[in-house]
């Protein structure tokens, strides 16, 4: 079973992190309101960047880093997923 690593921008324009297993049903729950607390108080969000891994323990690792990155960082990631320079 595949993991993925996943970055939401919110509604007001702010990122939020996570790892699933399928990033579809997740962007639906957080838009639902039965994600993350965050997402709940910052919806509609929309999924800009995915990134799939060999296993839980990895994406939860990969959520960590990704979580450490300032703004600026998580917007590179969005970019490049974009194919955008």
């Amino acid at each position: 079973m595949p993991f993925f690593c996943y970055i939401v921008e919110c509604a007001d324009g702010t990122y939020y992190t996570g790892w699933t297993t399928d990033p579809a049903r997740r962007e639906k729950q957080h838009n639902a309101g039965t994600g993350a607390r965050y997402t709940r108080m910052h919806r509609p969000v929309r999924m800009v960047y995915v990134e799939e891994q060999p296993d839980r323990v990895t994406a939860m690792k990969r959520e960590v880093a990704i979580k450490r990155l300032r703004r600026t960082g998580k917007g590179k990631l969005v970019k490049l997923q974009r194919g955008e320079t």
